[in-house]
């Protein structure tokens, strides 16, 4: 059967038949009248049905000729129909090739995107498994090497930084350099660290922070005990450090004053003290002076005795034997810590009270130390490392001072001199050694 056009309308479902035969009788009626009406009607009966407006019933032939009109209308108007609209096999089949062109596309988008979001895991993948950087710290120091062959994995610094969750190896590589006595050695030995290059400095006694301080003013410094590092220009002050340098100081000059009010009360008969230090350490000035103003009020006489380099040891021993003093004062520096063990000899062998700053000298047989606590302070260096690494500036971080001093005092080696020590003495004592 052939399609309805644009202005047909659509039959209802089930009364398709009886609706056009409806309209082909209405239509007939309508043909029917104008031909009565008009001047082809002969006779009576199609005058009078014309007249009185009765509609004449429809013949065979007309409903043909009706039906045959209906037929050429809507070859007429096929003609000029859309071929795919009005074809419902067509209409099919453009339906089904849309929906099919709609999933190949939704399929090629959807490769598309799968496609970029594997490149994309991939790469996050890539750069996830990129090895990070790892941090190197470098430590300078002007001694030397402990002896014990795993002196690394005891190192006190090391253990410090474990706490902290840095594990050498693993989160961090630390990079020792040792000038081993020799102070003339430290710039080199810093510029190495710089050309490495280590994301922080750790620079033991003024020597090395200085030879630091002279190689980088980028690279962050963490000075461990500086000595009046106001005064040497490491720091513009405690609170606000500026620049590169930050770390753990000393407790000022004032200690050598306290250091020989603590020899004369130990050893009273002492009138003549024998200093031993080296005048090329700096901040030294202020401590000269401070020692100057104990002496006047101590009724003491100071002898200095001065090692610059290893080979001033045996020249400052016959220095002392030669003005014959009632006790030493050894300042601590690493010169003078390279040579403690013959400093120790020479002093049991000549019977010489001596007073030093550092208690390692007590630990291995010195009479007595009086100085700030250090046994923290590789966890302090350790704190300060470890905020430096997590990004904090060494400018924002002020500086530590120690807030305990410890006096020691070896008994066996003050009987071993004939040395009887004050009770007084001995009560201020925070360690004593049988």
């Amino acid at each position: 059967m052939l399609d309805r056009g644009p202005g047909d309308q659509k039959p209802r479902c089930g009364t398709g038949a009886a609706t056009e035969l409806r309209a082909l009788r209405r239509h007939h009626e309508r043909t029917e009248a104008g031909k009565v009406s008009g001047p082809r009607a002969t006779s009576e009966g199609e005058a009078g049905r014309a007249t009185t407006g009765s509609p004449r019933q429809p013949t065979a032939s007309s409903l043909r000729s009706c039906r045959r009109f209906r037929v050429r209308r809507r070859l007429t108007v096929g003609v000029r129909r859309h071929p795919i609209r009005s074809n419902p096999s067509l209409r099919l089949l453009r339906c089904t090739r849309s929906k099919r062109e709609s999933t190949i596309r939704l399929h090629t988008v959807g490769r598309v995107v799968t496609l970029a979001l594997a490149v994309l895991v991939a790469s996050l993948v890539a750069a996830a498994q990129k090895p990070a950087k790892v941090p190197r710290i470098g430590v300078l120091s002007p001694g030397l090497p402990p002896a014990s062959p795993d002196w690394k994995q005891r190192s006190p610094l090391r253990q410090a930084l474990r706490e902290l969750g840095w594990v050498e190896g693993q989160h961090i590589v630390i990079e020792y350099r040792w000038a081993e006595g020799k102070l003339e050695r430290l710039p080199e030995l810093a510029a190495d660290f710089v050309r490495l290059p280590v994301d922080v400095i750790v620079a033991g006694g003024n020597a090395a922070i200085a030879a630091a301080q002279q190689a980088t003013h980028t690279i962050p410094i963490v000075m461990v005990v500086g000595n009046d590092p106001v005064g040497t220009g490491f720091i513009a002050s405690l609170a606000r450090p500026g620049g590169n340098i930050t770390g753990t100081a000393d407790a000022g000059p004032e200690m050598a004053g306290k250091i020989l009010e603590v020899l004369t009360e130990a050893v009273p008969h002492a009138r003549r003290v024998a200093v031993v230090f080296n005048p090329t350490r700096p901040g030294l000035r202020a401590y000269a002076k401070e020692s100057t103003v104990a002496e006047r009020a101590l009724g003491v006489t100071l002898q200095p005795v001065e090692v610059r380099q290893p080979s001033d040891v045996e020249t400052a021993f016959l220095r002392i034997l030669h003005d014959r003093p009632d006790a030493l004062y050894v300042v601590g520096d690493p010169v003078v810590v390279m040579h403690r063990q013959a400093i120790l000899d020479f002093a049991a062998r000549h019977r010489l009270p001596a007073i030093y700053t550092g208690r390692p000298f007590v630990d291995a047989g010195g009479l007595m130390s009086y100085g700030p606590s250090l046994r923290d302070t590789p966890q302090r260096t350790a704190v300060f490392v470890d905020k430096i690494l997590k990004g904090t500036k060494p400018e924002d971080l002020p500086v530590e001072q120690p807030m305990k001093f410890e006096l020691v005092i070896n008994l066996k080696t003050a009987k071993a001199l004939g040395l009887t020590i004050p009770p007084t003495v001995l009560f201020r004592a925070d360690e004593v050694i049988q």
